[in-house]
């Protein structure tokens, strides 16, 4: 039986993608290399289709960090040069990196409803400078004047000489802000859950990490982070799932 020849509108219409992206993707080198009909048409088979299921399954969508990205460029270009062998290690290995991620966040998020709920967390006994509290969580003192302008913290002054005082609260307050920021969230969602905390309400501190607001116009991953990298590991399973059906198509039957 002859192979059946699709078009691009064909393979845009089974993925649910728009034609100008399923040409992107050959231009980047997400597809393998296209014949092309005496009247300049590509002429995709079906393995080109499976071969845009996964780059469109792995890469449409707003990225959650640049190493999850750049494991998912890397797993699509490896399936596109006809290693379907190391892309499946990939995928394993992508899914890995967003279960590590999931698992920071989520940690971050632990620390903040302890703390929201009365749990210390620093014990300095005498107040700091700037340089000295930038010293002891570890940032430069421009992050610290960074996450006040923007809203993170309240520094109290000395009375006489308005130097910034950190004290035991503050620290605690900004252990919590850098373990959020480092694992992932943005000031935006950081801002939002202070906000929240700061009204007095102590409960739904985490949904409120991962739920912009409707006045936030315009939001990125890692404005709902912890959803963002739930749906990435879902993605990880369904890219498993698609290039082993991949492999099975292309492996030689029984003799």
């Amino acid at each position: 039986m002859t192979p059946r020849c699709l078009y691009t509108s064909d393979v845009a219409k089974a993925v649910g993608a728009h034609p100008n992206t399923v040409r992107l993707y050959e231009k980047w080198g997400f597809l393998p290399p296209l014949p092309r009909s005496p009247g300049g048409y590509r002429l995709f088979s079906e393995t080109h289709l499976d071969q845009m299921r996964l780059a469109w399954t792995a890469l449409h969508g707003p990225w959650p960090g640049r190493s999850i990205k750049r494991s998912a460029l890397t797993l699509v270009r490896r399936a596109a040069a006809g290693d379907l062998g190391g892309a499946l290690e990939q995928a394993y290995h992508h899914r890995a990196l967003v279960q590590a991620e999931r698992a920071q966040a989520e940690a971050a998020a632990e620390l903040l409803e302890r703390w929201a709920q009365g749990r210390a967390a620093d014990a300095t006994a005498e107040p700091l400078q700037i340089k000295q509290a930038a010293h002891l969580l570890g940032v430069s003192a421009d992050v610290l004047r960074n996450w006040e302008r923007n809203g993170l913290i309240c520094v109290p002054r000395h009375p006489r000489n308005r130097y910034r005082l950190y004290g035991a609260e503050e620290i605690g307050r900004l252990r919590v802000v850098r373990m959020l920021s480092r694992a992932g969230y943005s000031t935006m969602a950081i801002l939002r859950m202070l906000l929240q905390f700061d009204r007095g309400r102590r409960e739904g501190l985490r949904e409120a990490l991962d739920t912009p607001r409707p006045d936030e116009d315009a939001y990125s991953a890692a404005d709902r982070w912890l959803s963002a990298l739930v749906e990435q590991e879902q993605r990880a399973a369904t890219m498993i799932a698609l290039l082993e059906e991949m492999i099975r198509k292309q492996s030689p039957g029984p003799f």
